[in-house]
């Protein structure tokens, strides 16, 4: 990566659009003055000038080639811009930036998930800004155990658990925080009166809580056959990946990767690779039971004897 200071001269625009040609070299092996005036609305005069910049600045990183008409990676390239994994992948997959206006179209040919629970960009705004501005809203929801129900709640975060959107918020009604699936909503709409301080993000002790998880790779071999694979496939160290996560999303988490939790790692299927070995970290978690195999008894058990 080239050193940041040459990239102090540009404006931030032209700093946008030289990230454009650097992650279309990354990760394409090409770019063009075409792709900058359809990507950025600018005229094929300024495209050129942004390429000539972005040669000036990495002169090794491309070779222009006259019969294909467009700039190729080199071997010597070294991008000048940080890309993260997981933005690159998104922009790959369902389309670069948040400013476009249109169909965000794939940059390569991807397989993606069907998406079963799409929450309404209303209802997304409406929270968004109440979190934003820390105000109360009034929604409509459905709940699989009380149905429908009007409340009022103080929203401070959104959550993700890897398939479904929640927010997390103070409950009045229930009075404490939890969370509440977006697609179970039905309206929201702005309440009156203010968020008191019992209700904000600070007072809301699971989300403060940090959990340390130990993960390993299944000990049983009808799991796992060979545990080196799974090392790799997760990064492990000495075996081991160890992962700080929030509380209040502990078990979403562990859920989502099928980590078995029991303490005798007592999960059978090939679904369950991983196993987490200081299970007793989920003591006093509030939405543990999501775990696959975790029992509360046995961690506050294995908990007080590690005290």
């Amino acid at each position: 990566m080239m050193t940041s200071g040459l990239l102090d001269k540009p404006s931030q625009a032209q700093r946008s659009r030289l990230f454009f040609l650097d992650f279309r070299l990354y990760f394409l092996g090409s770019a063009t003055r075409s792709d900058l005036v359809e990507r950025f609305g600018i005229k094929e005069a300024a495209a050129t000038r942004d390429l000539s910049t972005y040669r000036e600045i990495a002169p090794n990183n491309a070779t222009y080639d006259a019969r294909a008409r467009k700039y190729l990676i080199n071997k010597s390239f070294s991008p000048i811009f940080k890309h993260s994994t997981h933005q690159a992948l998104s922009s790959l997959t369902r389309g670069i930036g948040d400013d476009f206006l249109g169909d965000h179209r794939p940059m390569i040919e991807c397989a993606l998930p069907q998406d079963l629970s799409s929450p309404s960009p209303d209802i997304v705004a409406a929270l968004t800004r109440a979190i934003h501005l820390g105000n109360l809203v009034e929604i409509g929801y459905v709940s699989t155990g009380s149905g429908a129900r009007r409340r009022v709640i103080a929203p401070h975060a959104l959550v993700n658990s890897g398939l479904k959107w929640h927010v997390r918020a103070f409950d009045r009604r229930r009075g404490t925080f939890l969370d509440f699936l977006l697609t179970r909503m039905s309206a929201v709409r702005a309440a009156e009166g203010s968020v008191a301080e019992h209700e904000v993000q600070g007072a809301d002790r699971q989300w403060s809580r940090y959990v340390d998880l130990e993960l390993v790779a299944h000990p049983n071999a009808e799991n796992v056959e060979h545990p080196e694979s799974i090392e790799l496939e997760y990064g492990m160290t000495d075996g081991v990946r160890r992962i700080e996560v929030r509380a209040a999303q502990a078990g979403y988490f562990l859920r989502l990767w099928n980590v078995d939790c029991s303490t005798d790692h007592s999960c059978r299927g090939k679904e369950f690779q991983l196993w987490l070995r200081n299970h007793q970290t989920l003591y006093g978690v509030d939405n543990a039971m999501l775990a696959p195999g975790y029992r509360a008894k046995e961690a506050a058990y294995g908990r007080a004897q590690e005290l």
